[in-house]
């Protein structure tokens, strides 16, 4: 159950984007701009401007709610108390918090919850250190690479050079920033739950790679 519940919300948190994606679409499509020209413009562009920003509203809260599902989840499969969903207001950092829970049964069935629980605290308080350092370079360092992949389609794909589309970013820096800082804290809280994934997967890989094989 414990498995099944982190699955979930890994899938959850997989859909915030598409969410989010199809909310921007769709309020690029609607322009209430669109009216002129008929009867009743007024009215009409009242009710179009209406209706973006109910879509983009409905996304936003949609995306919410989908991750305070992602949080109650996580604690469900920790078997913890809900007073712990205070740390969903903390966005990605509330979400380590939560994945850093030790489980809260008396059998620990998942590998890292076992691994840690047997760390001494200044020892796991060392590990969990690492983790988070390790974790948010590793978003970091995702997020320069997707953002050179698409110089590189972009460039391709106009026929500007590189350096071109780069100083049209530099021109627009504080929205690129901000997206790219968004894209960061996003990847941050997806390999917070893929972590223990990782762990167990990588445990299982190094149990095979010990068995001795039958000659």
């Amino acid at each position: 159950m414990t498995r099944k519940q982190s699955t979930v919300a890994l899938l959850l948190f997989l859909l915030i984007p598409l969410v989010s994606l199809l909310g921007g679409i769709l309020f690029s499509v609607i322009n209430p701009e669109t009216a002129a020209g008929h009867p009743n413009y007024v009215r009409n562009f009242h009710l179009l401007a209406l209706l973006r920003t109910t879509v983009f509203l409905c996304s936003l809260a949609v995306a919410g709610v989908l991750w305070l599902l992602v949080c109650f989840l996580v604690i469900r499969s920790k078997k913890r108390s809900l007073w712990w969903m205070v740390l969903a207001l903390f966005g990605p950092l509330g979400l380590a918090v939560l994945v850093m829970l030790n489980d809260g049964t008396a059998a620990e069935p998942d590998p890292y919850a076992r691994f840690v629980g047997t760390l001494r605290w200044p020892v796991r308080a060392a590990w969990e250190l690492c983790v988070f350092i390790l974790i948010w370079e590793l978003a970091y360092e995702a997020m320069v690479l997707h953002r050179n992949l698409m110089i590189r389609l972009e460039a391709a794909r106009t026929g500007v050079s590189t350096a071109q589309i780069i100083d049209i970013q530099n021109a627009s820096s504080g929205m690129w920033a901000f997206g790219e800082g968004i894209e960061v804290i996003y990847l941050a809280a997806l390999f917070y739950l893929l972590w223990p994934v990782a762990f167990r997967m990588g445990g299982h890989l190094l149990a095979r790679m010990q068995t001795p094989r039958a000659s």
